[in-house]
């Protein structure tokens, strides 16, 4: 019963419209296209490879995960119920995130599990409408523009709110009520130079990039989060202050941890951990799931979950025993990012792609006594 809403609007809306490619943008809006291909809002099911091991290994027969990762699918409810499968010739399924998508969304349903996108109605035989947050849009041939103020208030949190499995275990959380989508569109959608269609028709000179910037870009990691050290006989302090506005985990696949080094004399004297990053339970954040009491990695089937994180704004203080420190010593504190943890291995197949195993360096701070 939980999907019944959903799908009679969604497929009530397209069935009655034309469906815009992405492609079919490109010949209005080039820069916006070349941005959009670049993000990871276009990769999906055929060239996520994180994704679409994951989603394999839920459920061979479902994909349920299309409600967020192909909602333009012209056989969603096909996928989901499991008559279906992803198909590489059918472009609503290619096309991952469209633009058509977000750009037809009328409003968000706040909902207990996740929220729902509501699509706009279309009528039939006519071009249609998509929206946005500019004032008075230029038209075109292919369909028609409008403002919708959703698009500066909860357009995002249609799926970037949260996620619970079917035993109401959290299993991604990225936004909360009192958030708008202004807040995600400044960090993630800067106001670049350029107008939004070619002809720039009125001139606006600038618009908000279409690269979603996000963890695989590596000038922007480091924009997240600030790293502080102070150091006294045999303490050592670490201050993180998350500057965003959303959690410092948000995806159960992720780690972040903090590598801490003390070198003496160009030798290390002590470290936070020996092996694993994980061995600094204070310094490593992520998900962490069970299944009737049985770690488990994919946390579709969990039955508990829990997550050690820094929460949106949030300043923690980390405090380490280290040896007597003296003058001279040099104090590394590096924050890294692992887009598969090491656990996901045990899970799924990743000896082709060992570079979602590999630390992305987010930010490195030292200081010298």
């Amino acid at each position: 019963m939980k999907y019944i809403f959903f799908f009679s609007l969604i497929f009530f809306s397209f069935l009655e419209a034309k469906y815009l490619d992405n492609h079919s943008c490109n010949e209005c809006h080039e820069k916006i296209y070349e941005e959009y291909q670049s993000s990871y809002h276009s990769k999906g099911y055929f060239t996520d490879t994180l994704h679409r091991k994951i989603a394999d290994k839920v459920s061979r027969k479902k994909y349920e995960c299309a409600t967020c990762h192909m909602p333009m699918a012209d056989n969603l409810k096909d996928l989901v119920s499991g008559k279906a499968r992803p198909d590489h010739a059918n472009k609503t399924h290619t096309d991952a995130v469209s633009c058509y998508f977000c750009h037809t969304i009328a409003y968000v349903r706040e909902a207990h599990k996740f929220n729902i996108n509501t699509k706009a109605r279309q009528a039939a035989n006519y071009k249609p409408t998509l929206y946005g947050r500019l004032k008075n849009p230029d038209e075109c041939d292919k369909h028609s523009s409008s403002s919708n103020p959703i698009y500066a208030k909860k357009v995002c949190m249609g799926c970037h709110s949260h996620k619970l499995n079917d035993n109401n275990v959290t299993i991604f959380k990225a936004m909360d009520k009192t958030q708008n989508s202004l807040g995600c569109i400044k960090c993630h959608m800067p106001e670049v130079a350029g107008g939004a269609e070619k002809m720039d028709k009125r001139a606006r000179g600038k618009h908000v990039s279409h690269k979603f910037l996000g963890i695989h870009d590596a000038a922007f990691r480091k924009t997240g989060v600030d790293i502080n050290i102070s150091a006294k006989g045999t303490v050592l302090a670490v201050t993180l202050k998350n500057k965003m506005e959303h959690p410092l985990i948000i995806q159960p696949a992720r780690a972040k941890f903090l590598k801490i080094e003390i070198k003496r004399n160009s030798k290390i004297i002590w470290q936070n951990y020996q092996m694993k990053p994980s061995e600094d339970t204070k310094g490593y954040f992520a998900y962490s799931f069970t299944k009737e009491g049985k770690k488990i990695v994919i946390p579709a089937h969990a039955t508990e979950g829990s997550v050690h994180n820094l929460n949106a704004k949030e300043t923690k203080v980390l405090h380490y025993k280290v040896p007597k420190l003296e003058k001279g010593d040099t104090i590394t504190v590096a924050l890294y990012v692992q887009l598969a943890k090491s656990d996901c291995s045990r899970a799924i197949d990743l000896e082709k792609d060992k570079t979602l195993l590999q630390p992305l360096l987010m930010k490195k701070v030292s200081l010298k006594l």
